[in-house]
């Protein structure tokens, strides 16, 4: 049985929906939905009595308003040079211990390296040889064999050649680059620390930069790097292509290079729902949105683009869905901001309690409390629905503001109040100090957030909001007695007993507790003064503290505080 049939059997009336709609298989567009705020052509009056007809006003809208390409924009403009470049985490050390060992088959033999020649068979010969200035090694029987720019493989067929020459049969031959010649670079340029640094002729270039502090993250480029070699530039590197692609230039470094890292080009700043907040170098002055949103790392979600900035024109600030934003162009000192501004058609609502079925439904942005109860099927007769309530993270936050807005007030009342004689003042200090714990001990409590939706057997029919907690209570036989009682218990519901018929089987009243106020809470979140009250199982019996102190004021602010907190988190301070 579900909820709507449980609650018409307590005659509670309130419209009855279709189930299926959960299923989102009719979503109304939002667009059909909305209603524009406008005023009536009434107001404008076309006449006027003894007097001339008015002049023609004209209507026609000056820019269309829904495009996104005008309207308020409150957010401050971010200036790129405040922001950390692209590749800004690129050199933290990682490259300085890692020394390549120069032995890749791509490496080119130079004057100073060391060849391991290994011959046995017809011919025996086992040694290190060294590559002289003129880029030979010497076999002998054979003579010098020039392999200076060759690769390993290259090595190994021009030995095997040399050997077989002479001993033309029964002869194999292993050749290995034993070691190669430490060479010295220089890096200048914009970065952090320019000087000389040794390495293999195979380090990365990223070995030597990191070497040097790494790039001026203020002034140097990260995408107009050069290796200089007598004066000639032997090759050009984009760190862009190894932070997106992985693929960087792997020049082979000879003693005496020259790494140049050139001064930064324009750049443009992009924040807003990106992991990262960067600055980005333009190689030209000007790019496309496409190739931005490729080298942007954009957040899931991501619906709108902001895109401000000067051009000849004035300044411009347009608003683009993503979509149109790939054929843009960007120029230098162009602010982008990436958002998530698309609202969700669709709330979370959560389920606890007595009920069959999932625990979370997917439900329309307007949907209602009947609708989603039409839907969700019960135990019978063990269901309290005229207990139904709703936990709301909005109702929980005003709480919460609530709470810390009196506490203050206590606060700035009592706290900082003057003495007119010493006995004042000593009785001042026994307050402040009551004052200072309770505040304490309540700002740790957490508000609930309870919606008392079900009143008088009837349940209000609100509109849901994501995030919801609907709670269906199952019938209880006890009730729950706590506060400033004896000893707190659960007990079983006996019909015809009162509220201090429980709290005296509850072992009584303890010296601190207000006899006047005894608060009885419902299982709907209701929370009532227990002398106008009929006790229901499932109530919760809350004694509440009296105030320790003689001053009429403090007492009644504090007793007020304890009922909005007990109204609030179900639980009763201890003064």
């Amino acid at each position: 049985m579900n909820v709507s049939c449980m609650l018409q059997r307590l005659s509670i009336k309130r419209p009855i929906a279709v189930a299926s709609f959960l299923l989102l298989s009719a979503l109304t567009s939002s667009t059909a939905l909305a209603q524009s705020i406008s005023l009536p052509n009434s107001i404008l009056p076309e006449d006027q009595e003894g007097g001339d007809q008015q002049e023609q006003v004209d209507d026609t809208p000056r820019a269309d308003w829904r495009s996104g390409t005008y309207g308020p924009v409150a957010m401050e403009t971010a200036d790129p040079d405040t922001l950390p470049p692209f590749g800004a985490n690129l050199f933290t050390g990682g490259f300085r211990g890692a020394m390549g060992d120069g032995l890749n088959e791509g490496y080119q033999v130079k004057p100073g390296d060391q060849i391991t020649v290994r011959a046995w068979g017809a011919f025996e010969f086992d040694r290190i040889l060294p590559v002289d200035a003129q880029g030979n090694i010497f076999i002998p029987g054979s003579g010098p064999l020039y392999i200076e720019g060759q690769n390993s493989q290259q090595v190994d067929n021009s030995v095997r050649g040399a050997i077989t020459s002479v001993y033309p049969e029964n002869v194999e031959v292993y050749t290995n680059i034993q070691g190669v010649q430490p060479v010295a670079v220089f890096v200048t340029g914009y970065v952090e620390n320019p000087g000389r640094y040794a390495g293999t002729p195979n380090d990365s270039l990223l070995y030597f930069l990191d070497q040097s502090g790494g790039i001026d993250q203020d002034l140097g480029s990260y995408r107009q790097i050069r290796v200089v070699r007598d004066d000639q530039t032997v090759a050009t590197v984009d760190l862009y292509d190894f932070l997106i692609n992985g693929s960087i230039p792997r020049p082979q470094f000879q003693d005496g290079d020259t790494i140049v890292v050139e001064e930064r080009g324009p750049a443009i700043a992009v924040g807003g729902d990106v992991h990262r907040e960067h600055r980005y170098e333009l190689m030209g002055n000007q790019l496309s949105g496409a190739e931005l949103i490729n080298l942007a790392r954009l957040k899931s979600g991501v619906s709108h683009v902001l895109l401000r900035g000067n051009r000849e024109e004035g300044p411009i600030a347009q608003y683009f869905p993503i979509e149109l934003f790939y054929g843009q162009t960007i120029r230098s000192g162009d602010e982008v901001l990436f958002s998530a501004d698309q609202r969700s058609e669709t709330i979370v609502v959560e389920i606890e309690g007595s009920y069959y079925g999932p625990s979370r439904y997917a439900l329309p942005r307007d949907a209602r409390l009947s609708e989603l109860l039409d839907a969700i099927p019960v135990p019978e007769n063990m269901t309290a629905v005229e207990s139904i309530s709703l936990q709301r993270e909005s109702v929980r936050e005003q709480q919460q503001q609530s709470m810390e807005d009196s506490l203050r007030r206590l606060e700035t009342t009592y706290l900082g109040a003057e003495s007119s004689t010493n006995e004042e003042a000593q009785i001042r200090v026994q307050e402040a100090e009551l004052i200072q714990n309770f505040i304490e001990r309540a700002r740790e409590l957490e508000p609930s957030g309870r919606l008392v939706v079900a009143y008088n057997d009837r349940i209000s029919d609100i509109r849901l909001q994501d995030g919801d907690i609907v709670t269906i209570p199952e019938i209880s036989d006890s009730m729950l007695i706590s506060g400033e009682i004896l000893v707190p218990q659960a007990a079983v519901y006996r019909p015809g007993m009162n509220v201090i018929d429980y709290i005296e089987g509850a072992g009584g009243f303890t010296e601190r507790a207000d006899k006047d106020h005894i608060l009885v809470v419902r299982q709907n979140g209701a929370v009532e003064n227990a002398r106008d009250v009929n006790l229901r199982p499932g109530d919760e019996i809350l004694v509440m503290p009296a105030a320790p102190t003689h001053n009429l004021q403090l007492a009644s602010t504090l007793t007020q505080i304890l009922f909005q907190i007990a109204v609030a988190t179900r639980v009763a301070v201890d003064l």
